[in-house]
C-alpha cells in the first residue's frame, strides 16, 4: 500500500506537466512486453482528474487508444517471431518455459476470453498480443476481444476511480487527499486478491 501511494507521487509531476503523451506512451510500451507502471499510471491521471488538472475523457480515449494499439503491435511482433522471442526476453518478465506453456494451454482452451480478461493480470497484460500473434490467432478476433478487454480494463481502473473519488469529494470534511490514496490503494488491493484467487482457480482448472 505504501508502495502504491508512493508510486502514486512520484508519477503526479510527469502527468501535471506532460499528461496525455506520458499516459499514452507508458500503456503503449507496457502493451507490447515491455515493464511500465501502465495500470499504476491510469489510476494517477484518474485521481488527478478528480482534482480537474486532467480531463477523464481524455484519459480513457487515451488509455483506450495506447492499450489497443500497444497489444497490436504486440501481436505483430508475436506472429513474425513467435515463441522463440518470448523464450528469450520473457526472462525479464519472470516468464519461462512452464509459464508460457500454460499460457498457451490457456489460449487454446479459452481463446478470444483469455485475451479478453489478461490485461487484469500483470504479467499476461504485457504479453496477450504477442502470445496471441504466436498462436496465430485470426486478426481481427484478437482486435475485437482486445479493444473489450482494453475497454473494460480502462472502465475498472480509470472511470472507477474517477467515480469514487468524485464520490468522496463530497465527504471533504471527513477525507482529505491522503484518505483517497489511502482507499483507492485499499480497492486496488482488494481486486488484486480477487484476481488473484481467480487466477489461482483459472490454473487449477487448466493443470
Amino acid at each position: 500500500m505504501g508502495f502504491f501511494h508512493d508510486s502514486l507521487k512520484f508519477l503526479d509531476p510527469y502527468l501535471a506537466h506532460y499528461g496525455y503523451p506520458v499516459i499514452f506512451i507508458v500503456i503503449f510500451i507496457e502493451s507490447f512486453g515491455v515493464p511500465a507502471p501502465g495500470q499504476t499510471l491510469l489510476i494517477a491521471a484518474a485521481v488527478l482528474a478528480v482534482h480537474g488538472k486532467l480531463n477523464i475523457i481524455l484519459v480513457l480515449l487515451t488509455a483506450f487508444l495506447a492499450a489497443v494499439i500497444g497489444d497490436g503491435l504486440g501481436y505483430w511482433i508475436g506472429y513474425r517471431n513467435g515463441r522463440r522471442l518470448i523464450l528469450r526476453f520473457g526472462k525479464y518478465l519472470r516468464i519461462g518455459e512452464p509459464q508460457v506453456h500454460r499460457m498457451e494451454i490457456a489460449f487454446e482452451k479459452y481463446g478470444g476470453w483469455f485475451v479478453t480478461f489478461a490485461r487484469f493480470f500483470e504479467l499476461l497484460r504485457q504479453v496477450n498480443g504477442i502470445v496471441a500473434g504466436a498462436a496465430a490467432m485470426p486478426f481481427r478476433r484478437f482486435l475485437l476481444f482486445n479493444a473489450t478487454g482494453a475497454l473494460l480494463w480502462v472502465s475498472v481502473w480509470g472511470m472507477g476511480t474517477f467515480r469514487l473519488g468524485r464520490h468522496l469529494q463530497g465527504y471533504a470534511g471527513y477525507f482529505d487527499e491522503v484518505s483517497l490514496y489511502f482507499i483507492v490503494a485499499l480497492i486496488v488491493v482488494l481486486v488484486a486478491l480477487l484476481l488473484y484467487f481467480a487466477g489461482r482457480h483459472w490454473h487449477d482448472r487448466s493443470g
